[in-house]
């Protein structure tokens, strides 16, 4: 079982940055590709972000690309994202996700393709 805890939401004016961690746990970490989602209210969950299992791979929705930063620290079991330049569009419960395949590559949006998940932080951006 791997369980996922979210940190690093709140409010915060248009322009501003937050950090979002995500600690994972169990011992194999580094066996995990994980990604960010993002769902506001009325909307389907979307995809924001994904890192490879060495981290040396990332992908971005067009909407954060140039604004928020997916990174991880395999010894400390948590990913992290960055978010510079933050919109009101970008308010949403931001959700961690791992995907446990090894088989797996590459720009991977499709959310069924995770099988844990975090409870989410609320990330609210005023303008």
């Amino acid at each position: 079982q791997v369980q996922l805890v979210e940190s690093g939401g709140g409010l915060v004016q248009a322009g501003g940055s937050l950090r979002l961690s995500c600690a994972v746990s169990g011992r194999t970490f580094s066996t995990y590709a994980m990604a960010w989602f993002r769902q506001a209210p009325g909307k389907e969950r979307e995809f924001v972000t994904r890192i490879s299992r060495s981290g040396s791979s990332t992908y971005y929705a067009d909407a954060v690309k140039g604004r928020f930063t997916i990174s991880r620290d395999n010894a400390k079991n948590t990913m992290y994202l960055q978010m510079n330049s933050l919109k009101p569009e970008d308010s949403a419960v931001y959700y961690c996700a791992v995907d446990v395949n090894p088989t797996t590559a590459g720009l991977v949006t499709r959310a069924s393709v995770y099988e844990y998940w975090g409870q989410g932080t609320q990330v609210t951006v005023s303008s």
